[in-house]
């Protein structure tokens, strides 16, 4: 038995290194470029991790693009398309002449692979299908024509035929590999190949010389543009603004906010802060335990928050305060929800006193009956949250209210606390351009609603506003839910997530697209050493 699980881990460490394209070490145009997170998988189809864009937007091309200034679609590996009038077939007309990086053909048969395989439950996709929406089938009408066929309306399917997580993979690759061993061997049709995977260690692409399609925000190539990446990972922040100062990493994404003021005020290097649409930085209300199960001590906890505290010492001043479940750069963001539950010790303490706290036995706590106020806090260990959540016990025992934080190290360990549901808050977010993100977080069936709340006007916003085509109507949709969310102080914002990325002076050129995370590497160039 021991001998053939040392055969299997040697077959899944020569997958990682098998492709045909050699690693060069020489190439004077070779950027590296500093990852933060060890990912358990690089498949977009099935893993839904930011890093995994950061390395696929270059290897692949999608449907469909956000273009990375006006947020506009513009077209990708379709060159148009159209919606029927009942908003249930779109029609997409292909781009012709387009290769696989292994040769093979893109064509409509290659986009319904694609579709069969994200859809398919063996798959067990994390992202990708929900993307999808209602997507229930599809129709190949011609070589370079495909009809997408939904159950119902869903105004955010072009969204998501434009994030990497919908990347337009070969067939051939996928048929040629196993669900586990393709995130080693992946084929696209974009502007870098991918050359190897070595978990734990690197990720290297080199630049497609064959590649003519690409989206019309991409400028014409200069001389010195990058020819080969090499991303390499640094897991622990501390070592990542010394990476780029040692020449270890050329780029380097989620830099601590201190280090990021000292690198700007580095001749050497250039800061590039990306601001990241959809959730902030928040703490979900568990509406369900007591007790946060009342409205009075949820808002209070808003009001006992002093988030500008909070951003100028843990962020420096890098991040907004967050005020609403949207980041203010998210389209249909509600200014309406700023300043409501400002920084307000008499309010919160009012609040308090009329749900009926006391401090009767003058510990400095508040109770009720006997019982201290007290609230269980499960803190992730990403996004600098331990930091944050002990500016929240300091500020909230101010006021009477004890924080008891439960850490988690993990996205698994998070999930299983959040199942027993014995906590009153619990920090996550999701980022993403088209607010329908909302919809399975305070859906009274979402998925994710780990508030618990059930409200049928919501459910029937966050609905329509999924369905409805008018821009206008579903910002007035998505604008009614987040006052709702706010007035009902489902959850405590904290702050806009900005990514704090820094690159050498030697590399130019560099931006990101609309989501905030990924970075676009065609036309970043780089000055060799002398």
């Amino acid at each position: 038995m021991r001998f053939f699980r040392v055969l299997w881990l040697l077959g899944i460490l020569s997958a990682c290194t098998g492709n045909a394209l050699p690693v060069s070490e020489t190439t004077p145009y070779k950027l590296f470029y500093g990852l933060t997170l060890s990912v358990s998988g690089i498949d977009p189809h099935i893993n839904q991790n930011a890093e995994l864009g950061i390395v696929l937007r270059q290897v692949y091309d999608t449907l469909v693009y956000r273009h990375p200034e006006t947020r506009e679609f513009v077209p990708g590996l379709a060159t148009s398309w159209t919606i029927s009038e009942d908003g249930l077939i779109y029609t997409f007309k292909l781009r012709e002449n387009v290769t696989f990086h292994d040769g093979t053909l893109f064509n409509a048969d290659a986009v319904a692979a694609n579709l069969e395989r994200i859809m398919n439950p063996e798959t067990a996709s994390q992202r990708a299908r929900l993307l999808l929406g209602p997507l229930t089938a599809y129709q190949v009408v011609d070589n370079a024509t495909i009809n997408l066929i939904l159950s119902e309306p869903y105004s955010p399917l072009l969204d998501g035929l434009s994030q990497v997580y919908t990347a337009i993979a070969s067939p051939k690759a996928l048929k040629e590999y196993s669900l586990l061993r393709y995130q080693y061997h992946q084929v696209g049709t974009g502007p870098f190949k991918f050359v190897e995977y070595v978990p734990e260690d690197r990720i290297v692409i080199r630049r497609n010389p064959d590649y003519a399609w690409q989206p019309d925000f991409y400028a014409p190539l200069a001389e010195n543009a990058v020819q080969e990446i090499e991303f390499r990972f640094f897991r622990d922040p501390a070592t990542r603004a010394a990476a780029l100062e040692s020449g270890d990493a050329d780029v380097m994404g989620e830099l601590l906010p201190l280090d990021a003021r000292e690198l700007a005020n580095n001749p050497e290097f250039t800061v590039v802060p990306a601001a990241i649409p959809g959730q902030p930085l928040q703490f979900y209300m568990n509406t369900a335990q007591p007790p946060t199960n009342n409205l009075a001590v949820r808002q209070a906890l808003i009001y006992a928050t002093n988030r500008n505290a909070i951003v100028d010492a843990v962020y420096q001043g890098f991040s907004p305060i967050a005020w609403g479940p949207l980041a203010a750069v998210t389209p249909f963001y509600n200014p309406g929800v700023v300043d409501v539950y400002a920084y307000n010790l008499d309010q919160a303490q009012t609040l308090l006193a009329g749900a009926g706290y006391e401090d009767s036995d003058n510990d400095g706590i508040l109770d009720l009956n006997g019982a201290p106020l007290e609230v269980t806090v499960i803190q992730p260990a990403w996004g600098l949250v331990p930091e944050v959540t002990q500016f929240l016990q300091d500020q909230w025992r101010s006021v009477g209210i004890r924080a008891v934080i439960e850490p988690v190290p993990g996205f698994t360990s998070l999930l299983e606390e959040v199942e027993k549901g014995e906590y009153n808050m619990v920090s996550f977010d999701a980022f993403g351009l088209d607010p329908v993100v909302l919809n399975a977080r305070y859906l009274s069936s979402g998925t994710v609603n780990w508030t618990g709340f059930s409200n049928p006007e919501l459910d029937n916003l966050l609905l329509e506003a999924a369905r409805q085509s008018d821009n206008e109507l579903r910002r007035v949709a998505y604008g009614q839910s987040q006052a709702i969310i706010m007035q009902q102080a489902l959850i405590l914002p904290i702050r806009d997530y900005v990514n704090l990325n820094a690159h050498s002076n030697r590399i130019s050129d560099l931006r990101f697209d609309p989501y905030g995370w990924f970075p676009l590497l065609y036309n970043v160039t780089i000055t060799p050493d002398d």
